[in-house]
């Protein structure tokens, strides 16, 4: 089994799983045990600083928090793009990692940008591989600029067309498709 920490998984235009239709999930970990990773483009109606207090420092003023799936919503989980990439306790590509518990003043201050997620996207041993047999998922790499994109809504649409012209169509299919 290849890991496939780090990577994007771009939910097809069959899946159809409310929690993740017309998701781009990065992917954290992911091993014999299972995966876990985030949402990147289900920002939610309410400021970290509103939902969250004590990690409000963490990120850019006014910045929105992010669903990022539906295991433990009410659990935050912490993404950010490090100035030292072995401050974050999980790294998961480049620069780019999980904060896990308490942030320390240190790991703070070597953190370049941040995103802060309500709750994760997991799955168990083989569950996310049978997922992928069924063509649940496409893979792509991820960028610093998928996890941090300023305009969320767009992601799917921008990363599918990234993969290329045999997915340019599939990129055009609308969330609900009897609006087509």
């Amino acid at each position: 089994m290849k890991s496939l920490r780090g990577q994007l998984l771009i939910s097809s235009g069959g899946l159809f799983d409310p929690n993740f239709r017309h998701t781009v999930v990065l992917i954290g970990e992911h091993n014999a045990e299972g995966a876990l990773g985030v949402v990147l483009n289900r920002p939610l109606d309410v400021t970290v600083a509103d939902a969250i207090p004590p990690l409000a420092s963490l990120v850019d003023p006014g910045e929105r928090l992010y669903q990022g799936g539906p295991v433990q919503p009410t659990s935050p989980v912490l993404l950010g793009h490090f100035s030292d990439p072995a401050r974050a306790d999980l790294p998961v590509f480049g620069a780019v990692g999980f904060l896990i518990g308490e942030v320390e003043a240190a790991v703070a201050d070597a953190l370049e940008r941040a995103r802060v997620f309500a709750g994760y996207a997991g799955w168990g041993p083989g569950q996310l591989e049978q997922e992928l047999a069924e063509d649940s998922w496409l893979v792509e790499a991820a960028l610093a600029e998928d996890v941090f994109t300023e305009d969320p809504d767009r992601l799917w649409h921008r990363v599918l067309q990234r993969k290329g012209p045999d997915f340019r169509h599939a990129a055009e299919i609308p969330f609900d498709p009897r609006t087509n």
